[in-house]
């Protein structure tokens, strides 16, 4: 009689970093050739968790050395609990538990959450990585989500047509240190939309189909001239985390070599401890050529890996891809190609970042930024700083906006000619940008028109230092207006709303006489008039409306 594992076979998908285009990792799926086994193994705790061992075992076969993702209902963890099988399993296969995510999916409807959790938190202390699979298409309770803590979150695609849901669950993520991944992804479009909503990771049959053996390559499309540039603090290290190839730290450099030269494309060998922290960094060329010299091979082959190896570099998941570059930089210039290990707050290593992977990136944005530079001023402009303003409302951080220009400046053209005028253009935007502190963001957006997006406390300095200042063009003097909407948390909805907060606050400033200064708050009528002499005209309370910030 035949056992259905006699027909059970086994599918890997890729899963896709948007980032750098190559594959993080490979989801392991069941593909009976008759029934419904997973039906079957909804059902049947037992049978889903002999599922998961068989599905690590299938990818032994294949020899593949990419991390996996090894799906597993959350009823089967809440009733067995830390699937001990599957841990035999992995180290069986020769794999490290860190090397596999355990991607747990729905239904959660009925599952005794407290013994999922425990289940969880079982699997993490082996060394396990956690997925919360089918959000947005399933029944995870939003405060389950937050509880399990996940490593990573897979929305389902049907989300994108929902950004801001996108958007929102990308936040969270970065307050739960877990990666955002979209399943589910067919056309270009739903992958820009992913790329435009924050994901770092994506699967789905754009990039490569379901396939017996793991794909070598996969399609990623271009990014788009209009794609949003990196924001200036730098990206996060996570968006450029590879797989990284790991050995215990105990490994001889002939289990390195055979790693290496049955691996192309692993630039690098990290040796780790018994829990998954990297003590020793072997470079393939170094390495391979030290074991290619006379008598390399008999001196070397069954002594230590780690005598051939180096300090590891390191960096932790919170860090940015400028602050990767300050540790390739201050290290050794002979090291400048080894692979930089991203470690998680208890030192075990998640992957690993390729200095070229960055290079490229930060490359590509400094491109994109400088497009969108205002020419006079070398300012970014309007959009600059609206996305800004939007992340800031997403975080749930105070902000103010402001909007500053010159008086009359028509007139100082006129009077004072345009080479005037333009002078007069650049060292306003060089004063404000001297006197941005903190996370002070300065735009040009045409004209004699300037938006600052600052902090509430830096507000003062600000302009006492640009308002103080005596301007002139030509040996005329001149006078700036400022106008300032002042937004706590839940005030406004986005940056529309806050220009239609602002563009009121403009008016009124520009009806006083000399230099001046109105400010208001989002959400309450009337204004303060901290500078300038006159009546300026009352202003109603912030309407929601769509107007531009030019």
């Amino acid at each position: 009689m035949h056992s259905w594992t006699d027909t059970l076979r086994f599918a890997f998908q890729p899963v896709v970093n948007l980032t750098t285009g190559g594959v993080a990792g490979l989801e392991i799926l069941a593909r009976p050739e008759t029934g419904d086994i997973l039906a079957e193994a909804r059902r049947d705790p037992e049978l889903d968790g002999r599922l998961a061992v068989l599905a690590v075992r299938a990818a032994a076969h294949k020899e593949t050395l990419l991390p996996l993702h090894v799906n597993v209902f959350a009823g089967t963890l809440a009733d067995l609990g830390g699937l001990t099988p599957l841990h035999t399993a992995v180290r069986e296969a020769g794999r490290l538990p860190w090397e596999v995510t355990i991607d747990i999916g729905p239904p959660y409807t009925h599952v005794p959450q407290q013994a999922l959790l425990e289940a969880v938190s079982a699997l993490r202390a082996q060394g396990f990585r956690i997925s919360a699979d089918g959000v947005g298409d399933g029944d995870l309770p939003l405060r389950l989500l937050i509880d399990m803590g996940p490593d990573l979150v897979k929305l389902d695609a049907s989300l994108l047509a929902r950004p801001a849901a996108v958007k929102a669950m990308r936040t969270l993520c970065e307050q739960l240190g877990a990666l955002l991944s979209v399943e589910g992804v067919e056309t270009e479009l739903q992958c820009a939309a992913a790329v435009s909503a924050g994901a770092q990771l994506a699967q789905g049959e754009l990039f490569a189909p379901p396939a017996r053996l793991p794909a070598a390559d996969v399609y990623v499309p271009p990014r788009s001239p209009g794609a949003v540039a990196l924001p200036r603090s730098g990206p996060s290290v996570l968006e450029f985390v590879r797989p990284a190839a790991l050995l215990p730290a105990t490994a001889s450099a002939g289990q390195v070599r055979a790693l290496l030269t049955g691996a192309p494309e692993v630039s690098g060998v990290l040796l780790v401890d018994a829990h998954g922290r990297p003590v020793r960094s072997v470079h393939r060329s170094r390495f391979l050529l030290s074991m290619s010299g006379r008598y390399g091979h008999a001196l070397y082959a069954d002594r230590p890996a780690a005598k051939l190896g180096d300090a590891p570099r390191m960096v932790g998941v919170d860090a940015t891809a400028w602050e990767v570059l300050d540790v390739v930089a201050v290290g050794d210039r002979g090291r400048t190609s080894d692979d930089v290990a991203v470690v998680d707050r208890t030192g075990r290593c998640v992957g690993v970042v390729r200095l070229a992977d960055l290079v490229r990136a930060l490359a590509e944005s400094r491109v994109e930024e400088a497009a969108g530079l205002n020419p006079l001023t070398r300012l970014p402009g309007s959009d600059a700083i609206t996305g800004e303003v939007d992340r800031r409302i997403a975080d749930g951080r105070p902000f103010a906006l402001s909007w500053l220009d010159v008086d009359h400046f028509k007139q100082v053209n006129d009077g004072a000619g345009f080479a005037a005028g333009d002078e007069l253009i650049r060292s306003v935007g060089r004063a404000l940008q001297q006197a941005a502190s903190g996370s002070t963001r300065v735009g040009h957006i045409g004209g004699d028109d300037f938006l600052v997006l600052a902090e509430p406390e830096w507000l003062d300095p600000l302009a006492l230092s640009v308002l103080d200042a005596p301007w002139s063009a030509g040996g005329r003097p001149v006078t700036l207006s400022l106008a300032t909407v002042v937004c706590p948390p839940g005030s406004v909805t986005d940056h529309r709303q806050a220009a239609a907060c602002l563009a009121p606050l403009k008016k009124a400033a520009k009806s006083l006489h000399g230099a001046s200064w109105v400010l208001g708050r989002a959400g309450l009528p009337g204004h303060e008039i901290r500078r300038g002499s006159g009546t300026a005209p009352a202003q109603a309370g912030c309407a929601v409306a769509e107007p531009g910030l030019g």
